[in-house]
């Protein structure tokens, strides 16, 4: 019985397969040719798929075989590379833009690179772990107090400039050797904006903690230099004893760009440490000198440490004056424009139409120059030092509306073009420490040395970011060579004790690694180098890096970041 059941049943499985079965049945016919439809169109559209995705991976196997031609096109004659592709993404759309990087500025990348390798090398060999060199006699020099300036003021541009071996002997230097427990009375400014500032960046390039322990470490033997009855700092402390004061040939004043340059670095190690008494020691200094703000924005160089005001003295924004305006428009950068940071801005707005009342102009050709002011006397003469001020107005005429940036980048680009006819004036092509200016003379120097000073570089680095005008790497390029070639020497690079007849000095300035060389390093780098949508620089040229503050809102409540346009062809500053 079992056997014939299954007989049965394989009889009955196979009449499925006899066309007569479904004659005899058309809604069975009909069903079984909707099944066969169907099955047909997903094979069909698997197919499709299938071969969609080949064609998608042949175009992308031609953009690879493209991309590679670009890079062949981009080697000389003996094969080494001259040109670059640089894929610019984000995080939803990575590699959507292909940018191109010119060979001509790879190639001028490279010979400040190697210039920085000649520089760093021959501190290296004639002057390790001392504050600077002294190319011409061979020997180092502690012009700071033997904090190894050079070293640490040098560590993020080996950085930057992707010198890893440099970069890593000189952080076991810091690790190993960097001793703060000096008896020696240090300039808080310069301590600050070098070794503080140097530290700082190299941490928030690197990571490395040991440069963060450090940067504390200094800015703690730095604090008591606030305990005045105003909190406006004495200009002077003993690292090792404490014991703040006043150089004596100020007349017992504190210096105003010394007492208001050092919030950036304050600031920002607060932030990374999250202890809040640095940023509240060097915020207060603002705050004191707001209450008393003149209307012009203009303090003179001298201030009060007991009673908070200005003493009677030069305005200026060259020497002892400078970076006090710079640091108001930076901190407010840095703070992402937050109202915790807004009466930074204010204030420098203030200081900015104080700018506008000392600017004249030359005759015949009618270049600008920022006066000083003694009372109310007007001295024709700018500082070189001063030629930062161009790369400051540039970068803070895009927090204005409209009109009033056009109005402040058109005066950035005049008196650019003035700082870099202080060069181009004299027989070296580089520039003297001032200038003084008269009626149908245009410009003469006054002192007449020349230190590797950055501020025109500077400027001209924030110029070409901010409206991509390659006129500004041309003028750059130009002081390099000047710089190539009067002051390389064999053992590093010198000054000239006047850059009319070049007559060499015996000093590479640690400022000349830490910011002129890197200055001409990034204006010949794409802007994703550093970016000024993610950093801020301080007055060293050391970058740290922009992060949100926590006690404040942000008045736009957009990322907090600084979107800058340009107004020749409308670009962000990352673009």
């Amino acid at each position: 019985m079992a056997r014939n059941r299954s007989s049965s049943s394989a009889s009955s499985k196979w009449r499925y397969c006899n066309p007569a079965y479904y004659l005899k049945r058309p809604k069975r016919l009909a069903l079984l040719f909707i099944v066969f439809v169907s099955a047909t169109m997903v094979f069909w559209d698997r197919q499709t798929l299938v071969r969609e995705h080949e064609v998608e991976l042949s175009k992308l196997n031609e953009e690879v075989t493209r991309l590679q031609n670009m890079l062949e096109e981009l080697k000389d004659n003996h094969g080494n590379a001259i040109g670059k592709v640089e894929i610019i993404g984000n995080g939803k759309h990575p590699g959507n833009k292909v940018l191109m990087e010119d060979p001509i500025d790879i190639q001028r990348k490279e010979k400040v690179k190697e210039a920085m390798i000649h520089a760093w090398s021959s501190y290296e060999k004639y002057a390790w772990g001392q504050d600077e060199l002294q190319p011409q006699s061979k020997n180092g020099v502690n012009s700071f107090g033997g904090l190894g300036a050079t070293l640490v003021d040098s560590l993020d541009t080996l950085y930057i400039m992707g010198l890893d071996e440099q970069f890593q002997r000189a952080r076991e230097w810091v690790a190993n050797s960097l001793d703060f427990n000096k008896d020696y009375d240090a300039s808080v400014f310069e301590t600050t904006i070098r070794v503080v500032g140097g530290l700082l960046s190299a941490y928030d390039l690197s990571g490395d903690k040991v440069f963060l322990e450090k940067a504390k470490d200094i800015a703690d033997r730095l604090l008591p230099a606030w305990d005045t009855p105003t909190g406006i700092p004495y200009n002077v402390i003993n690292l090792a004893h404490g014991n703040p004061h006043n150089p004596s040939w100020t007349g017992g004043e504190s210096i105003l760009a010394d007492s208001g340059t050092e919030q950036l670095e304050f600031i920002a190690l607060s932030q990374r440490t999250g202890d809040p008494k640095y940023q509240q020691k060097a915020e207060n200094v603002i705050a004191v000198l707001n209450k008393t703000f003149p209307d012009n924005g203009l303090l003179p160089i001298y201030i009060d440490p007991h009673r908070g005001t200005g003493a009677y003295s030069t305005i200026t924004f060259g020497a002892m004056g400078d970076s006090f305006y710079e640091y108001l428009l930076k901190v407010w950068i840095q703070g992402n424009r937050t109202s915790a940071v807004k009466h930074y801005r204010d204030m420098w707005e203030t200081s900015m139409k104080g700018l506008l009342s000392l600017v004249r102009r030359t005759t015949p050709s009618s270049f600008a120059y920022i006066c000083e002011k003694n009372g109310e006397t007007l001295i024709d003469k700018m500082d070189e030092l001063a030629c930062f001020a161009p790369g400051m107005i540039a970068l803070g005429s895009f927090g204005y509306g409209p009109g009033e940036s056009e109005k402040f980048l058109s005066l950035a680009e005049e008196l650019a073009w003035t700082c870099y006819n202080f060069y181009q004036s004299t027989p070296t092509k580089l520039a003297g420490e001032n200038y003084f200016f008269h009626s149908g003379q245009d410009m003469s120097v006054g002192t007449s040395w020349n230190i590797l000073r950055p501020e025109t570089v500077e400027s001209l680095f924030y110029l070409w970011r901010l409206t991509g005008n390659k006129t500004y790497k041309e003028w750059a390029w130009n002081i390099f060579q000047a710089f190539e070639k009067n002051s390389r020497i064999e053992s590093g690079y010198v000054g000239l004790k006047d850059v009319n007849t070049g007559v060499k000095d015996n000093m590479m300035q640690s400022f000349f690694l830490a910011e002129t060389l890197k200055y001409f390093y990034l204006l010949f780098s794409p802007p994703s180098v550093i970016s000024l949508d993610e950093w801020v620089l301080n007055t060293e040229a050391h970058p740290l890096r922009i992060v949100p503050r926590l006690d404040g809102k942000s008045d736009d409540h957009r990322k907090p970041t600084i979107r800058i346009r340009s107004r020749k062809g409308g670009r962000s500053i990352n673009d």
